[in-house]
């Protein structure tokens, strides 16, 4: 995946807002985080199913969604094991 912003929320308190001003395809991966230690403001999933993801704060967590559902939690990465939801993209800024 190739995300050109680095991690929006570095540096800032606990009241984070941001404009999406780009969607990147996520290919799920259980060994990498996204490119450049990027971290998304959310994710955007097409076809709904369990999503495990990396938050910001290096917390894994798994959470299922329906279809085309705004996950609003930022994140780092999404894990292949555990992950049953497609068509997923990082909302960046």
């Amino acid at each position: 995946m190739s995300i050109t912003t680095n991690n929006p929320f570095k540096g800032v308190g606990s009241n984070l807002t941001g404009a999406v001003t780009d969607m990147q395809p996520v290919t799920p991966s259980d060994g990498a985080i996204f490119a450049d230690g990027v971290v998304a403001i959310g994710l955007y999933v097409t076809v709904g199913g369990a999503v495990k993801f990396k938050t910001a704060r290096g917390e894994d967590r798994t959470v299922t969604v329906p279809d085309n559902f705004y996950l609003v939690c930022s994140c780092q990465q999404v894990f292949a094991t555990g992950t049953t939801a497609t068509g997923i993209h990082a909302l960046v800024s």
